[in-house]
């Protein structure tokens, strides 16, 4: 519990120093007229898609403003990769990069989707790992980057409680590859290493069950 409760200061610590740094300072009223680029994939509600075995688009809608802001900032600077956000995201100002952020971190959150069939043993083993994790395996709980009950901690750590089991997955297998890396001090790549497809299932399957806050 010990290594659970100092994890989880250092996760704060991280997500509020760097949440100061990227200060989104948005215009939700602007925001709405800006993100018209964004309804094709993230939908009118911000609720995403979620796309069995194929590219799933996260809910935006009720996630953290600065956290919305750095992810469009990575993916234009290059920092994280996504070939299909990135001409969208050339489009939009700065200005206008922090208006989107706010306008969709101002939406009521909505209903996750996937992991309906998960079975009951599946969905306890992911409970496990994202409350309690796997200290045999050092895998430390998601809970203590991502905050009480996974709802999210400043700008590096969203709130992944009520995300759509689809996109969790593909996160975390981007994790593995290398292909996403733009978290502080390589925290997310050095804990999805550790887990295996059963482990990515069940986790992912039991957070889209649980509510976004």
């Amino acid at each position: 519990m010990k290594k659970i409760r100092n994890s989880g200061r250092l996760a704060l610590a991280l997500g509020l120093a760097i949440s100061t740094a990227h200060a989104a300072q948005g215009d939700a009223k602007a925001g709405a007229e800006a993100a018209g680029l964004c309804l094709a994939c993230h939908q009118a509600d911000g609720s995403g898609m979620n796309i069995p075995g194929g590219e799933s688009w996260p809910r935006l809608a009720g996630l953290d403003e600065q956290y919305l802001y750095k992810q469009l900032l990575d993916v234009k600077s290059g920092t994280r990769e996504s070939a299909t956000m990135l001409p969208f995201v050339n489009m939009l100002s700065d200005q206008q990069l922090r208006d989107v952020s706010a306008y969709y971190s101002q939406m009521p959150a909505t209903p996750a989707k996937g992991g309906e069939d998960a079975s009951e043993a599946r969905l306890a083993h992911g409970q496990k790992l994202a409350e309690q994790g796997d200290w045999d395996r050092y895998i430390v709980p998601c809970q203590s980057c991502h905050g009480p009950d996974n709802q999210g901690v400043g700008a590096s750590f969203p709130g992944i409680a009520g995300q759509h089991a689809n996109y969790i997955e593909d996160q975390l297998r981007n994790w593995q590859k290398g292909t996403r890396d733009n978290d502080p001090q390589h925290l997310m790549a050095a804990i999805a290493e550790r887990l295996n497809d059963e482990d990515i299932q069940a986790v992912s399957a039991w957070l889209s069950r649980q509510p976004a806050q």
